[in-house]
C-alpha cells in the first residue's frame, strides 16, 4: 500500500505560479511511475506530467514549457512547479503512482483555481 498526500493548491491570478507537492508513504520502494493528473469540473481526468525512476519526464502539450515535474527520492516527494498559469489550468490536481504489479494509488486531490 502507498499513501499519497497532495498540498500546495490555491487561488492564483493568471500569470502566477504555484508548486504542488505529493508526499508518499508506505511501500514506496515498489513505485516505478509517478504522475500528476487534473480534472476540471465536468471534464475527464487527464495526465498533466509524469516522471519515472530514471527521471524521464513527459508533459501534456498544454503545459509544456510552463510546468515542471520533479521528485526528491530522499523525501519520497514529487513536485509540480506551475508557472504562467492560465484560467484553463483551473482544476483539481491529483498525484498518482504505479507500483510493480500494476497497483495504482491516488492522492485526495488539491484544488488549483486561476482567476483574476
Amino acid at each position: 500500500q502507498v499513501h499519497l498526500v497532495e498540498s500546495g493548491g490555491g487561488l492564483v491570478q493568471p500569470g502566477g505560479s504555484l508548486r504542488l507537492s505529493c508526499a508518499a508513504s508506505g511501500r514506496v520502494f515498489q513505485v516505478y511511475f509517478m504522475g500528476w493528473y487534473r480534472q476540471a469540473q465536468g471534464e475527464e481526468r487527464d495526465l498533466v506530467a509524469s516522471i519515472n525512476l530514471s527521471d524521464v519526464t513527459n508533459y501534456a502539450d498544454s503545459v509544456k514549457g510552463r510546468f515542471t515535474i520533479s521528485r526528491d527520492p530522499a523525501k519520497d516527494t514529487m513536485y509540480l512547479q506551475m508557472n504562467s498559469l492560465k484560467p484553463e489550468d483551473t482544476a483539481v490536481y491529483y498525484c498518482k503512482t504505479v507500483a510493480y504489479g500494476g497497483l495504482e494509488y491516488w492522492g485526495q486531490g488539491t484544488q488549483v483555481t486561476v482567476w483574476s
